[in-house]
């Protein structure tokens, strides 16, 4: 994305749909070869060799690398959360960022866990959205701002991109994007965010509820409700998402609200996501009906709802750990080991269950 200038419009995003370049299907075909020469039985690394094929056909190489993965926490205020939809003030979205700044979050350990390269971008703090139960939370204008100042996330050198949000009130955002993209209840999708329950919850899914239908007639397509009902650190991650598919970086999605941005991208192109991972399942409750509705299983669940990119820089080292079996692992012919064990897809010893999704 360096070599354009900047979005300044939703037609222009729009465009670029008919510009995302597919998978390099011969990286893919070589993975393939060589990961069906590992020493092992066939299959039985499971996700792992999956992951290794998938970041190998999205970077166009083989092997694949993650030496510069990043990632982005995009923070921005909702005007939505004047209604107390939140167990917090919006004033705790910029305290939250000077914490991250501060090296104190618990994104900030993960980061140096994995070894990545943390980013940390300001969404006009002083200037929340437009509360969306009376009418569009942000102008075309300022939606395509947003999205392209996502779009600057992805530079020259980083080979992986993780991305999440910080921002009081984008759960309820979130819920409402849903809603207007999948249908159903308002209940389907709202869950307790940062812990509201009870009459709190009730009274965050009328909310959810009115801004979808005060909207309803200003959102002719998915990019209308990203703008109409979504934040600004939405935004940008919808448009760090289209950036990253331009210049072939892979992606992975952090929890519910990181992915009900994505998700906008997916209603407008089905496989506009084709290049993005869901990092974890989230423990609100609408993010496994999300990440179904996406078609995507996420890599870990481990009940974590922090948001912050928590559960995509961990899932940074499931990456890691897939490219260094399949970049490491002798093959058969190297180790002299019999290539029949190629066509077995276990062994005696293998459990006759299924491992639990996520681990």
């Amino acid at each position: 994305m360096t070599d354009r200038q900047p979005i300044a419009a939703l037609d222009e995003v729009r465009a670029l749909f008919a510009e995302l370049p597919d998978a390099d299907s011969d990286a893919a075909r070589t993975a393939a070869a060589r990961e069906a020469q590992l020493t092992k039985p066939a299959g039985a690394l499971g996700r792992l060799e999956d992951i290794a094929a998938w970041l190998a056909a999205w970077q166009g190489r083989n092997p694949p690398r993650v030496d510069h993965p990043r990632v982005c926490v995009f923070a921005g205020n909702h005007g939505i959360a004047a209604r107390g939809v939140s167990a917090f003030p919006a004033a705790v979205t910029a305290q939250m960022v000077q914490n991250f700044i501060a090296g104190g979050a618990a994104i900030n350990q993960l980061c140096k866990t994995v070894d990545a390269d943390l980013r940390v971008y300001e969404m006009a703090l002083d200037q929340p959205t437009v509360d969306f139960c009376t009418g569009p939370a942000m102008s075309g204008e300022d939606c395509a701002r947003a999205m392209a100042y996502g779009m600057m996330a992805v530079e020259p050198g980083v080979d992986l991109l993780a991305l999440g949000e910080m921002g009081i009130g984008n759960t309820t955002a979130a819920a409402a994007i849903c809603l207007a993209l999948y249908g159903g209840s308002a209940d389907d999708w709202t869950g307790p965010g940062t812990g509201v329950s009870g009459d709190g919850l009730a009274a965050k899914q009328v909310v959810v509820a009115q801004g979808v239908t005060a909207n309803r007639a200003a959102m002719s397509d998915p990019l209308e409700v990203l703008r109409c009902l979504g934040g600004q650190e939405m935004a940008a991650i919808a448009g760090a998402v289209l950036a990253a598919r331009m210049a072939q970086v892979p992606v992975l999605l952090d929890g519910f609200v990181c992915t009900a941005a994505a998700a906008t991208l997916h209603a407008f192109d089905g496989h506009a996501l084709d290049h993005c991972l869901i990092a974890h399942r989230s423990a609100e409750p609408a993010h496994n009906s999300l990440a179904e509705r996406l078609g995507k299983t996420p890599l870990l669940d481990l009940g974590m709802r922090l948001g912050e990119a928590s559960g995509a820089a961990l899932a940074i080292a499931i990456v890691r750990a897939a490219i260094a079996c399949h970049s490491g692992m002798a093959t058969f012919a190297e180790a002299q080991v019999s290539a029949e064990i190629a066509a077995v897809g276990g062994s005696e010893s293998a459990p006759t269950q299924e491992p639990s999704s996520g681990v």
